[in-house]
């Protein structure tokens, strides 16, 4: 496994994240759209780790792993189904428990370093 650098100016400009699509469901017109880079560690089990980035839009999250985040930039509210909304913004870093589901709505196109575990 090769040793790699997220913050170089290469990896932060929108242009080098690869294009992963729209959201899986969509709650805005235009589909947010996703870019990022993943690094898989090659054993099983192992956490996924990465960078990623949503543009504004709606949509409801559909990850069922529990994750650790860290916002490079950008805003958003996440309300959890059940729940109070919860701002998140520039150097935020948040948990959501496994299987926490609601709704993403992303102000400014927003970008975190990610951590799932026990990725499904």
């Amino acid at each position: 496994m090769t040793i790699r650098k997220l913050d170089s100016p290469s990896m932060l400009q929108s242009g080098a994240l690869q294009d992963w699509g729209t959201v899986g469901m969509p709650l805005s017109e235009p589909a947010c759209t996703l870019r990022g880079e993943k690094m898989v560690l090659p054993l099983d089990g192992q956490p996924e780790v990465g960078l990623w980035e949503c543009s504004a839009g709606s949509y409801r999250r559909q990850v069922r792993s529990a994750e650790a985040m860290h916002v490079l930039s950008g805003s958003a509210v996440f309300t959890p189904d059940g729940g109070a909304p919860v701002a998140l913004r520039q150097g935020d870093v948040y948990f959501f428990p496994a299987e926490t589901t609601g709704v993403w709505d992303i102000q400014a196109t927003m970008r975190k370093v990610y951590v799932l575990f026990n990725p499904h």
